[in-house]
């Protein structure tokens, strides 16, 4: 007999139940913690036109109240395992970009311009059929891609492989380990954690993910206490003397809507706003679109029935991040270490949401686990959508399978999803056109493509 909860979140009807939507919340909260430790990293460095800096203490408060209040609304009004929180690549728009010509409230308040927008071109229709103009094939490409990307975020996070720090020296930007080489216990708890996480997914091991987060944490803990370890990263495994911290909510509501105009002048400041809003509006779009895809809640043609509420709170959470001034807010690709766990519902996400509402009080505890033991899940998770989507794409029409590569190498090369989707959706126009079909290309895939090559010029024009 089914539960209220289970009709309500549609457990069994999506073939799920609620073991595996806890573990899937958890999994996903576990992969994607580190927000908490580095949004106030990157927006407490800055300093806006006054020389003011963010307090570190209320930036922590304020980026783990919004993941808590936007991932909880996702879950109960989309119904999907897509958890949100400060978006990484925005945020050094608006410490980088914004913040240096004007004031912090003035640069969160064009953060909550961008989110306004988002959540008119939803009610507008527009978003949605921008989304289900995009081709099958390129929908598959944004989920590899995706994949690849994770897989990157993964290696990097984990010191597997990093910069080469003077990368003006040779003609090789990456490497192996911090110097070549694969050395100190941290890389090689990240190496058992993959070997673990993998072994665990060829035995059909439930909550494989999950397992495999908290062993390794675990182990990094105990190895920590017994070696020295010159550094773990963000985070140090180790357990804390005071797990309970004060939250402080100074921050909350420290924004001014129009602000910035007054610093910057009408143009400059929509660029700014268009800047954030495309940022927002197309990461969005591909972690919904491969994620969704990836947990199996799309229709034949690639479509997710009731995508507009998913769409409309991406809106209020990019609002929902300016007015909290822990940047624009979004949809998380790390959720796909939950959908690996076996998360298909929203219920998921009530989980990870209560998690970072705990964290608020319990952020010592919340930010021990290591990137080492978390981040093997996203190169586990990064093979499976890869193994799920790449048969899907038509290899054979070049007008679709180029642009298709295009998409899926661009975003781990660019380290952006938004620069992934641009550049795929601007190479298929050119090629259908080239190749003599250009009606066969929806007319919102033209504004799309126009729009990307007006973002990638504005710096050639000096728009920027």
């Amino acid at each position: 007999m089914q539960t209220a909860l289970d009709r309500y979140f549609k457990i069994s009807e999506r073939g799920s139940s609620l073991p595996r939507e806890i573990r899937g919340g958890f999994a996903t909260f576990f992969a994607m913690a580190y927000i908490i430790v580095l949004n106030p990293i990157i927006l407490g460095s800055a300093k806006d036109m006054y020389g003011h800096h963010l307090d570190n203490g209320q930036l922590v408060t304020a980026t783990a109240v919004t993941a808590a209040f936007t991932t909880l609304l996702m879950g109960v009004i989309g119904n999907v395992p897509i958890a949100l929180a400060a978006g990484l690549g925005v945020n050094s728009v608006v410490a980088l970009q914004l913040a240096p010509r004007m004031t912090w409230p003035d640069a969160m308040g064009m953060v909550v311009l961008a989110g306004l927008v988002v959540m008119l071109l939803v009610a507008t229709g527009l978003r949605e059929r921008v989304m289900n103009a995009v081709p099958y094939g390129l929908r598959k490409a944004i989920s590899i891609g995706i994949g690849l990307f994770i897989m990157l975020i993964g290696l990097v996070d984990s010191g597997f492989i990093s910069r080469i720090p003077d990368a003006a020296q040779t003609t090789v930007p990456l490497q192996l380990g911090n110097d070549g080489h694969l050395n100190g216990w941290p890389v090689l708890i990240f190496i058992l954690g993959v070997l673990l996480t993998l072994g665990l997914i060829v035995r059909k091991v439930s909550g494989a993910i999950l397992i495999s987060i908290v062993t390794m944490t675990v182990l990094a803990v105990i190895v920590n206490a017994v070696a020295t370890i010159p550094s773990w990263g963000l985070t140090t495994p180790k357990w804390p003397g005071n797990p309970v911290a004060t939250p402080d909510f100074g921050l909350i509501g420290k924004f001014s809507l129009f602000g910035g105009f007054d610093k910057v002048g009408v143009l400059t400041g929509v660029l700014f706003v268009f800047t954030v809003l495309l940022s927002c509006f197309f990461d969005a779009m591909g972690t919904i679109m491969g994620i969704s895809d990836e947990a199996k809640l799309t229709d034949g043609e690639g479509n997710m029935p009731g995508i507009n509420k998913v769409l409309f709170v991406d809106g209020i959470a990019v609002a929902a991040g300016g007015a909290s001034s822990s940047s624009a807010t979004t949809c998380f690709v790390e959720s796909t270490a939950g959908v690996g766990e076996g998360a298909r519902t929203g219920f998921a996400n009530v989980v990870t949401g209560a998690l970072f509402a705990v964290a608020l009080f319990l952020t010592p505890i919340a930010t021990m686990v290591p990137s080492q033991a978390a981040t093997p899940a996203l190169l586990a998770v990064g093979f499976l959508i890869l193994a799920g989507s790449v048969k899907e794409i038509d290899w054979a029409d070049y007008t679709i399978a180029i642009p298709a590569f295009i998409t899926m190498v661009m975003m781990p090369f660019t380290y952006s999803i938004t620069n992934g989707i641009g550049m795929g959706f601007i190479t298929f126009v050119v090629l259908r056109l080239v190749a003599g079909r250009g009606r066969e290309v929806p007319v919102p895939m033209y504004v799309v493509a126009a729009v990307f090559g007006f973002y990638y010029l504005m710096p050639a024009l000096g728009l920027t």
